[in-house]
């Protein structure tokens, strides 16, 4: 399926490309989250009329990322967790819980879906976590576990 790209998309394309992709990722990801609109002719022309807007827009973004990265770039966050003797949690800890103490602590809102442990947090102990903060910009932070003592 050929979709107009609306925004630099990572390892896909940028603003105003024509692209062929699978129809599920263009229906599911692309056209549902307004990334990209069906390449029919109307929509081709509509694009290259706005194409100097998306591209402002798209700047202007990635100015906003290029400050959140300034602030978080190689921050350690601590979050405390109840965990079991052998130092196993209760639970993982989850990209929107990273994202509300990013947050509280640095009063910087970073979108959940931007946030990717490079593995699964289920365990006491020092964490790499990436965030997606544009297509071009990529910020690395460590979360530290640390035991949350039962009283």
């Amino acid at each position: 399926m050929k979709v107009i790209l609306l925004e630099n998309v990572r390892k896909i394309g940028s603003i105003g490309e024509i692209i062929e992709v699978k129809r599920g990722f263009a229906r599911n990801f692309l056209i549902s989250k307004k990334k990209a609109l069906f390449a029919s002719k109307e929509n081709i022309k509509e694009v290259e009329k706005i194409k100097n807007d998306l591209n402002i827009k798209d700047q202007n973004r990635k100015k906003q990322a290029k400050e959140i990265d300034e602030k978080i770039k190689g921050k350690e966050f601590i979050i405390k967790k109840l965990s079991t003797e052998n130092k196993e949690l209760y639970g993982s800890v989850k990209p929107t819980e990273i994202s509300k103490l990013i947050k509280e602590i640095e009063n910087v809102d970073v979108n959940p879906s931007l946030i990717q442990p490079t593995k699964e947090i289920k365990s006491i102990g020092t964490f790499d976590v990436t965030l997606n903060l544009h297509s071009e910009i990529q910020s690395k932070i460590k979360i530290k576990v640390l035991s949350k003592e039962e009283n």
